[in-house]
């Protein structure tokens, strides 16, 4: 599959960017978890206008997603990848197949940004790691006092995801949103010989293991923490 898709990108490329320096095939059709309705991620990168800019189409019988890119505005999407410890733009580029190569742009920043994605996030500051505790501790007592299924249903579907960006970032690992936070945790398990992905997810209906497992999670940074928690607002 990721070689006819390969084709059909790199020719999608040819069309639309005939100036194009260089472009590449990312996302889950690369990875081989690519369902019936998954889309093709192109990144291309120009020398100038109309880059940056994003657009959906349908070519080939691909629903596509295209991210047109300077080398500036690649950078700006990474540094906001860096800041919120999700590797989006890197692994878009950086776990790839190279599309087009005019001017070893392509392989350049493939190989930066795998090095990247492969070095992890930086480490979480005190401030940071105290409000993720903080967070997921309100969370826990929330579940405690709900007064229904739904209620409860409700507050663990939030804190498994806080719960597993906890585990991911504090041990300078990278997280996510939806399916890529449960890709980051399932990566986890398999570097650690844990089960948290089944444990979390299994926890969202099950809320006596949910709890269990989360305060294992706490337990590496401390436990649970509201007493004592201050944080500081912006001057206004």
């Amino acid at each position: 599959m990721a070689i006819d898709a390969a084709e059909v990108a790199r020719q999608l490329v040819d069309e639309e960017y005939p100036d194009a320096r260089a472009a590449w095939l990312g996302g889950s059709v690369v990875r081989g978890d690519a369902s019936s309705t998954s889309d093709l991620d192109i990144t291309v990168l120009l020398s100038g206008p109309p880059a940056p800019m994003r657009r959906s189409l349908e070519y080939g019988d691909w629903p596509v997603e295209l991210f047109v890119h300077t080398e500036a505005s690649l950078e700006h999407f990474s540094e906001k990848d860096r800041q919120r410890r999700q590797p989006t733009m890197m692994r878009l580029v950086g776990e790839s197949i190279v599309l087009l190569d005019t001017d070893g742009s392509g392989a350049r920043l493939q190989q930066a940004c795998l090095d990247e994605v492969a070095a992890g996030p930086r480490p979480l500051t005190t401030a940071e790691l105290e409000l993720l505790r903080y967070g997921i501790t309100c969370l826990l007592d929330d579940l405690t006092d709900a007064a229904t299924d739904d209620v409860r249903t409700a507050i663990a579907s939030v804190l498994w995801q806080d719960a597993a960006r906890l585990l991911l970032t504090g041990a300078q690992r990278w997280s996510g949103t939806g399916k890529g936070l449960l890709r980051e945790l399932k990566s986890y398990d398999e570097a650690h010989g844990t089960d948290h992905a089944r444990l979390l997810l299994a926890g969202v209906r099950d809320t006596a293991a949910l709890v269990e497992d989360v305060d294992r999670i706490l337990d590496q940074h401390g436990g649970r923490l509201f007493a004592g928690f201050s944080l500081a607002a912006q001057p206004v």
